[in-house]
This record gives C-alpha cells, structure tokens and sequence, in this order.
C-alpha cells in the first residue's frame, strides 16, 4: 500500500519560489533544480512495502517527478554554490569523464559497423523528445557521411539520459516504398488522367518531427519526397525504447492552386506545388487542439488541424489541386499559410519550421532555416500570440504577410582555437532544428552543424554532419537566445560579477551568405570599461544578464570546444533591440 502524505508547501505565484533545489552531492556530486513556477504540489510518498521514501513533485504538464528521500541530503531554496563550485571545479580535471572527448571529425568511424560509436556522428534535421522513461529520443533525414545509412532503414533513432552520450537506435520504418505512397500517387494520376507509375523514384527520407503525446503514446511525422509527389505520412508507439513503431500511413501531401494541366511543367522544383508537404512539425495547445504545420520553399508554411484521437486531418481535404486563394490569412483545404519569405513568390529560401510554444511568455514560437543547407543554413525566430498567427519578427515585421524574419537565432560560426596548432574550422549549415524542453522550464535547441569545405585537409569535409545540442535562454523580453557553444552538462555555479573581467571573443552574428562569422577581442576591465565596444559594462547577478553598452545578453557556464583540453568557460548570448543584430561571446585567455 503506497501512502501521501502532504508537505506544506501553497502553490500561488506570490509564495511558491523560483527554483527549488533537491541537494544530492553526497550521492551523486549533483544538485537537481526543480523550477517552481512548473510545480502543482509537493508529497512525500511512503510505500509500507518496500520503504523506499520519495520526494514528489507534481508538475503543471501533468506528470510528475520524483526523487528517492534515501538519496537527498537536503532541500534548499537557495543556491549551494559552494557545492556546485566544487563539482565545477571536478568538471574540469582531466581526469574527469563527463567532459566529451570525441573530435569534431568524425571520419575515422563514419562507416556503418561502427555505428555503436557515433554518439551524434551522422545527424541531419534532428528532432527530440523526452519520454516518460526519463530518456531523450533522437530521429532524423536519411543522411550519412559517405552515404553509408543506405540500405538500412530509414528515419534512424537514438536516446540518451542526459544529451551529451547518445546510444544509437536503428531505423524506424524499414519499407523502402510504402505502399500508401505509391496508391496515392497513382490514384491523383487517375483523376487527372495521367498513366500510373510502378515505383516512386528517387525518394527521399526527410525530416521527421516527434512528440510525445502521452505516456503511453508518441507520433512521429515524416516526410516521403519522391520525383512525383511529396507526402507526409505518420507513425505511432507506444515505447520509444523498442524502437518499433507502427506505421500509420497518409497525413497530407503537396498541393497547388492551380489546376491539373500545368502539372509537371517547368523544373522539378518548379511552381506549381504551392504547399509543400515536407518538414512537418506538430504542437498542441494549451486548450488541447492539435496542428501540424509544414512546408519548404514553395509559397510558404501552412498550419492545419489534426484530430488529436488519429493524429491525422480533420477534415478530408480532397483533390491537392485548386485549392483555394494562399494569400495571407486565407485557409485553403490544405491549411492556411502563416508566414512567407517573399510574398507573392513561389519559390523562396526558407524552410524546416519548428512551432513550440512557451507557457511562461504565452508565446508561440516559430523557428525557420534559411537559405541552401550546406553552409548557408541560418535559423531564425519569429513568434504569434495564436498558433496560426499573425507571426511578428523582433523588428515588428510581420511576416504573415511576408518579409525576413529577425533576429538570426545561429549562423556559420568560428571561434579561435585557444593552442595554435590546433586545427579548429568552425561550423556552417547550422539549422532546420528541433527545439525541446525537459519538462521542468529548461529548453534546448538541436540542429546539425557541417564542417566547412577543406576542413582539416579533408575534401569532403562538408558531409561530415555533426548532431549539435544547445541550450535555450530566454531575453527580459522574452525572445529565445541559442548559447554559442554546445551542451556538455557544466555545473551551473551562480556566475559572480568578478568572474566576467577579463578577456573574451565576440562574434557580430550578423546575415552573410555562405560565410563564416569570425571573433574581435573584446575585455572587460573590473571598474566597468572595456575595449572593443563601445560604452560600459555591467552585471545583474540576480537575472544573470550582461549590459555590454546599450545590449542585454544572457550569461551562462558552457563548454569550451575549442581550448585544449577542452574545459568550462562563460559564454553570452543576446540581440540588439530591432533583432538585427546578435551577439555571442565566450570567455577566454585563462
């Protein structure tokens, strides 16, 4: 018999605190932080039968989140940053195995037997979730360096229990050519009085979107792109960890608004599809609707209700032709398109859009990659008070209605190596991300990054595909921030004003194509003043946001990648007020 029994603790915004702090150290040399805003209740749970004591936290999603009372030294609502310092200080020692090892270039075992190897070697558009099993589940594109995934399944999955070790998974769907494709491109074909196909050619495996839906229920969307017709079809399970998923056929395909007769003219790519049914990502509501929304290049990016009891379309939407007006603010059968590039243009650079939506600004957010995807590739942010829009840049553009979307969340990127012989390329091709929370208000942002072409010698550089994991921080006026180096599970020690003089580099992550952002020297001198911008300096412990000049930047404790051994460091992140320009930097020189 399992016994609660109540903790005094009032949830309301006034009493409840910001962070809750479960001090494990003498167990595990970690503090766990529950965020309090996400916390219902609090119980201690005595099971009779077996003892073991839990700490419980209810959280507001629904689920809950517990810690064996056997493994807690105490419970704080202040930082032990004494504790944490020490753990920091242990981080760092060579000796330490939590500090990732492998090299950026991960050619030596790229080959398909050493897959037990990659960590996140070989990852392209990625998507996570985190599932009730406490893991992180991993699914992407069909790519691989050298091509080597290919006769192996498709839309392969990994975990990982802290976003750093990944294990690989295998494939998901394993039929090379689902017969539902096939069926529904004959049978367009039939309507529009066109001879049937045999076999899709040159299908493409592309861009999966995952979710949890339930506990005992996930989907996963994805795309099936073959020369005739685009679809996206669906998968469920119900336990990520067998890895066998059940699929569930036909969401949507590509549609036009115009009619049959023009079908096929012009280039592959050409203008006819006006909605293309590729990159699909899925959110529900807080009122509990659900919407897919897609598309990639052609016209722009519509949003449709889904049944939550099927996860497919509500309505049948009919023949993908003639579909109706895709001006701004129009619903069509095939979704309403809320955000463009180029309005009135079929054909425009911008794709991969992830919806999520944030329940302590009350935003829904709408992350985009721009432009072509080997080096190029830039995500940015735009975000709506309503799912399907308006969406409104940084700069107040609305791009509903059509224009560039501000601020550049990443973009090809290098920092300094800090050994001089030390061969450090940077990366490009940083988009088309998945963004995920843990449950307890902490969220990351995950995308690949590419080598640069030449790379260390290697002429084919630009296809090793990185899987990168970073986190989300959010601006005083509550605009995502990607920090500029990768995840790697630093201890997070309160960063003090002290620790911030000194010198660092930073990077104007400010739009060039195809180019690399580089760093200038900027130091920050103990009585406010620096070199390298212009202005004074100045620190708020308490909300941990840097002023350099007239700019606020989120502040935080990551991984230096590049120094030698690799170690922790500070690293900021932030825009200025318009979104038009973005600023990271990372400490460096100790």
């Amino acid at each position: 018999m399992t016994l609660s029994v109540c903790v005094t603790l009032k949830v309301c915004t006034q009493s409840i605190p910001e962070k809750i702090y479960i001090n494990r150290y003498a167990k595990d040399k970690t503090v766990s932080v529950v965020h309090g805003a996400y916390v219902d209740s609090l119980t201690m749970r005595l099971a009779a039968v077996s003892m073991l004591d839990e700490l419980c936290f209810s959280l507001t999603d629904g689920t809950e989140r517990s810690f064996p009372v056997r493994s807690i030294d105490s419970i704080t609502l202040d930082e032990p940053r004494d504790v944490l310092c020490k753990e920091l200080d242990y981080y760092n020692k060579v000796s330490n195995k939590r500090i990732p090892t492998y090299a950026d270039s991960y050619a030596y075992m790229s080959d398909w037997n050493s897959r037990a190897q990659w960590n996140l070697a070989n990852v392209h558009d990625p998507t996570v979730m985190k599932a009730a099993d406490g893991y992180y589940y991993m699914y992407q594109t069909d790519a691989s360096y050298g091509n080597v995934h290919m006769g192996h399944g498709h839309f392969h999955g990994r975990r990982s229990h802290d976003l750093v070790n990944w294990e690989y998974l295998g494939a998901t769907l394993m039929e090379d050519q689902p017969q539902w494709a096939l069926d529904s491109v004959n049978a367009y074909f039939a309507r529009m009085g066109r001879s049937a196909v045999d076999k899709l050619t040159n299908m493409g495996y592309w861009a999966p979107v995952v979710r949890k839906i339930n506990d005992n229920l996930y989907r996963m969307y994805y795309c099936l792109v073959p020369d005739q017709w685009s679809f996206i079809g669906m998968m469920e399970t119900t336990d990520p960890a067998s890895n066998q998923w059940e699929d569930k056929g036909y969401v949507i395909s590509s549609s036009s608004d115009k009619g049959t007769s023009s079908y096929g003219t012009g280039s592959q790519w050409g203008g006819w599809f006006c909605f293309n049914a590729i990159d699909p990502t899925y959110e529900v509501t807080p009122d509990g609707r659900h919407w897919l929304i897609y598309g990639s290049w052609h016209t722009g990016i519509a949003a449709i209700e889904l049944n939550p009891e099927t996860g497919k379309l509500m309505v049948e939407p009919g023949n993908p032709w003639n579909i109706g007006s895709v001006t701004p603010g129009a619903t069509t059968r095939y979704g309403k398109r809320i955000y463009t590039r180029r309005a009135g243009e079929r054909w425009q650079a911008s794709e991969g859009p992830e919806v999520i939506y944030n329940p302590e600004t009350e935003f829904y957010y709408m992350f985009l990659a721009y432009d072509e995807l080997s080096v190029a590739y830039n995500t940015r942010v735009c975000r709506s008070r309503h799912i399907t829009g308006p969406y409104y840049g940084m700069d107040g553009t609305n791009v509903t209605n059509g224009g560039d979307c501000y601020p550049v969340v990443t973009h090809p990127y290098k920092f300094n190596p800090q050994v001089a012989a030390d061969s450090i390329s940077g990366w490009v091709g940083i988009a088309h991300c998945g963004v995920f929370n843990d449950g307890e208000g902490n969220w990351y942002y995950t995308s690949q990054g590419r080598l640069p072409e030449g790379a260390r010698g290697n002429a084919h550089a630009n296809a090793i595909m990185h899987g990168h994991v970073r986190r989300i921080l959010w601006t005083e006026s509550g605009w995502p921030v990607v920090l500029p180096e990768r995840y790697a599970a630093v201890p997070q020690p309160s960063i003090t004003e002290d620790e911030l003089v000194g010198e660092w580099e930073h990077i104007l992550l400010q739009y060039n194509y195809q180019k690399q952002c580089t760093p200038s020297k900027l130091v920050l001198h103990a009585d406010g003043t620096m070199e390298g911008m212009v202005g004074k300096w100045s620190y708020d412990a308490r909300t941990s946001m840097l002023r350099l000049g007239n700019y606020s930047l989120c502040v935080a404790r990551e991984l230096d990648w590049e120094a030698s051994p690799r170690k922790s460091t500070i690293v900021y992140a932030g825009y200025s007020n318009d979104g038009k320009r973005t600023f990271w930097g990372k400490k460096v020189g100790e």
